[in-house]
């Protein structure tokens, strides 16, 4: 509860931070405070452009952007909830602490550049990237560090959409895919701490300002039923064009991947021109549609434009979030539905702007099926509660339509194509269910701390084992020595021993690796054995901490052979 309460207070202040740098660069790469809301205005302080420097902001965007992430963290390029995803599922939490300030930085050059992405994908890896990091500052279990990540993750959405219900069920449903009742209620005090600090700098009113709605006709309902399939054919449609135009952009480009941002700006660029609608989030092009201050034939065309411009933006290595696209194309979807039914039926369809407002659920919904997540996503986000039930029943059918078409989310899918199934690790893994006991074979005789280097040497060539235990004078484990460690010291010897003629020992060469407890799953000591050196691991018991087992490679292929524990 504690580490929850500093984590969720991390990411409410990343959250502030991040909407800090995404403010900042967007008046100074764009001279407004939303270009999208300004249209074909030109730069303040380059009026000699004209609007021509539309054109040329994404490209300086990517300049600046394109190093720093293929420098320091490629893992912040994207929208980032899948690697937030694939940390907990399959590494035990663990994402590189760098990528915090990566992903701020690069997300918001992005978006201050023109990039037509949200704001929820980069602060979902901030905060999970800093609940990841105190767990592995303070060396937690990995059940523990992933429920940090979650913490993280629910505390930066919290604080960046004042909406502290939608951060704690982003995280359930999608990060950790589970609604643990220890894991609710860590959850939940990180999302409040972060909505705290939040309110108290960015303010308390709900983020989307809009027109009160109500169901006043019944049939109304058939509507909206129709309307959540529709939107939710607009969320599947939406995540098959956004890898189809990142397949084309990695077919396109042949040169320095640091350079693609810069180089595919211009095309981004040259949409901008056409559609400065497309520039940023677009929250306010997004309120405008719900307001009903646009032709149907407008809404389709703003539509069409978003799925491009964002596809466009991920596709030439731009950073940025999906959730605020997916709204957007809801509301231009769900308005042109409303608008065309108030036509066909103007004393039953209602208000225009209704529509419009389910229509972001549903196509949320559609693309990331997350049914709870987007109806408190919704309510929080609008603060509009008139219109929950048919609210609820569009997302209901946006996520049977989506699951009927498409296999995978918008999220699930970029995992796939790399191989990574989510959903079958949690299914099937024939490593489910057992524990590294059930597998570990009997330690090979250890090493003395005293054993001189060439003696140990011989020992080691004839083992078999690539490292071997390591005990003191009075038999206590030290820890273990690599054939590849004697090796290095005895062909590349210390000057500074040799200078005191001090013969070299096994003791000299020992390091603790990472611990591995009998009792452990086995699953869970995977990372261990496949990022150490060596060919095996010692299994320490949990009291005493000596060892009591060995780990190797080909004991846990052993498992992978004979299949799940019911099969063996």
């Amino acid at each position: 509860m504690a580490l929850a309460l500093l984590v969720g207070c991390g990411a409410g202040l990343g959250a502030i931070a991040f909407r800090w740098l995404i403010q900042t660069f967007t008046r100074l790469l764009s001279g407004h405070a939303d270009y999208s809301a300004v249209g074909h205005a030109a730069h303040p302080g380059l009026p000699w452009l004209g609007p021509w420097f539309v054109v040329l902001a994404p490209v300086v965007g990517g300049l600046l952007y394109g190093p720093l992430v293929q420098r320091f963290a490629r893992e912040a390029r994207g929208h980032g909830v899948p690697e937030v995803m694939y940390a907990v599922a399959h590494r035990g939490g663990r994402i590189a602490p760098q990528v915090a300030v990566v992903k701020a930085l690069a997300s918001a050059l992005c978006m201050g550049s023109g990039g037509s992405v949200g704001r929820e994908g980069p602060i979902v890896q901030i905060g999970s990237a800093l609940g990841s990091t105190v767990g592995g500052v303070l060396r937690m279990p990995e059940d523990r560090r992933r429920l940090l990540v979650a913490c993280g993750a629910a505390g930066g959405i919290a604080a960046t959409f004042n909406a502290p219900l939608a951060g704690v069920f982003f995280a359930m449903e999608l990060i950790l895919r589970d609604f643990a009742v220890e894991s609710f209620g860590a959850v939940v005090l990180s999302s409040v701490t972060a909505s705290v600090i939040g309110r108290a700098v960015l303010g308390d009113e709900a983020f989307l300002t809009l027109p009160a709605f109500h169901v006043a006709h019944p049939a109304q309902y058939l509507l909206f039923a129709l309307l959540g399939v529709v939107a939710g054919a607009v969320g599947v449609a939406f995540t098959w064009v956004l890898y189809l135009i990142e397949d084309a952009c990695d077919w396109a480009w042949r040169g320095p991947e640091w350079l693609r941002p810069a180089v595919g700006g211009l095309l981004l660029g040259g949409l901008l021109m056409a559609l400065p609608q497309m520039y940023g989030v677009g929250y306010p092009v997004l309120e405008n549609a719900i307001e009903g201050r646009y032709a149907v034939g407008l809404l389709l065309v703003l539509l069409v434009g978003k799925v491009v411009a964002t596809s466009l933006t991920i596709g030439i290595g731009g950073s940025g979030g999906v959730f605020a696209p997916s709204l957007f194309l809801g509301a231009m979807a769900g308005t042109a539905f409303g608008a065309t039914a108030h036509q066909l039926l103007p004393g039953t369809a209602g208000a225009v702007g209704a529509y419009g407002l389910v229509g972001m659920g549903a196509a949320f919904a559609g693309s990331a099926r997350a049914p709870i997540t987007a109806v408190i996503v919704l309510f929080e986000l609008t603060g509009e509660y008139s219109i929950i039930l048919p609210m609820m029943l569009a997302i209901v059918l946006a996520t049977l339509t989506s699951r009927l078409l498409s296999r995978d989310t918008i999220y699930t899918l970029k995992l796939r194509r790399r191989g990574i199934d989510l959903d079958g690790a949690r299914l099937g893994s024939p490593l489910a269910g057992a524990s590294v006991c059930d597998v570990m074979e009997e330690p090979p005789a250890p090493l003395p701390g005293a054993l001189p280097l060439e003696d140990a040497a011989d020992v080691i060539a004839r083992s078999g084992h690539g490292v071997l235990p390591v005990t003191g004078r009075d038999g206590a484990y030290l820890g273990v020595v690599t054939a590849r460690a004697v090796a290095e010291a005895l062909t590349e010897p210390d000057p500074a021993l040799d200078a005191q003629a001090t013969p070299r020992v096994v003791a000299d060469l020992a390091e603790r690796p990472p611990a591995v407890k009998a009792g452990a799953p086995l699953s869970g000591a995977l990372h261990s054995l496949v990022t150490t050196d060596g060919t095996g691991l010692p299994v320490l018991d949990a009291a005493t901490g000596e060892p009591v087992g060995w780990l190797t490679h080909q004991t846990v292929l052993s498992v992978l052979h004979a299949g799940p524990p019911g099969n063996r």
